[in-house]
């Protein structure tokens, strides 16, 4: 084939493809302004969506995550300083130690993990600690750069990915973080009464 048709090829090829994603682009913008995505906590995320924020956050974690272990020495006071911080600052979403979500990570979207239920004991503590410093975007996940001194970060790093094996003394510390769970009402199946309900 002369050089002239093949850059022709490659030509209409190019083309194509600007074109297939300029068309793409174009349905997405008429979806999102006629309201045909979802908006609403309650509704479960299409697929790309899901599958374009995980792959985003998978590769900011990956460039931007500490490399180094966790600075912190694995004793009771950084464990039980990590749980008193989580208390404080993490139990309303991510829960206590019966792995029940409160009535807000009920109503979170997207769902927030019940920590003592699905951990980050495998995860790395790098990995965690740039959860934790900075927050992920477009979910309920705030970012404790601003609020949470650094090492105050690595202790509740230290106690999650401990959580697992805590030694007695932390570990009571740990069950003793009461619970934001809804109670049941008696003789009820639901958690909240008609009363509760309409307030």
């Amino acid at each position: 084939m002369p050089r002239s048709g093949a850059r022709c090829l490659a030509g209409g090829a190019v083309l194509g493809a600007l074109m297939a994603v300029a068309a793409g682009w174009g349905a997405f913008y008429e979806a999102a302004v006629r309201g045909w995505l979802p908006a609403n906590a309650d509704a479960k995320p299409p697929a790309l969506e899901k599958w374009i924020a995980n792959k985003a956050l998978d590769a900011v974690i990956l460039r931007e995550a500490p490399t180094r272990p966790n600075p912190l020495k694995l004793d009771d006071r950084n464990l039980i300083g990590g749980i008193r911080l989580y208390a404080a600052n993490c139990a309303v979403c991510h829960g206590a130690s019966d792995g029940r979500p409160s009535r807000i990570a009920s109503g979170l979207y997207q769902k927030a993990p019940q920590l003592a239920r699905y951990g980050v004991e495998d995860d790395e503590d790098g990995d965690v600690y740039w959860k934790v410093a900075h927050g992920i975007r477009m979910t309920g996940m705030p970012s404790f750069n601003g609020s949470l001194a650094d090492r105050q970060i690595w202790q509740i790093v230290l106690f999650l990915k401990n959580m697992d094996s805590l030694p007695p003394e932390a570990q009571k510390a740990w069950e003793a973080v009461p619970s934001a769970a809804p109670r049941a009402v008696a003789g009820r199946g639901n958690s909240t009464s008609s009363k509760e309900k309409r307030s």
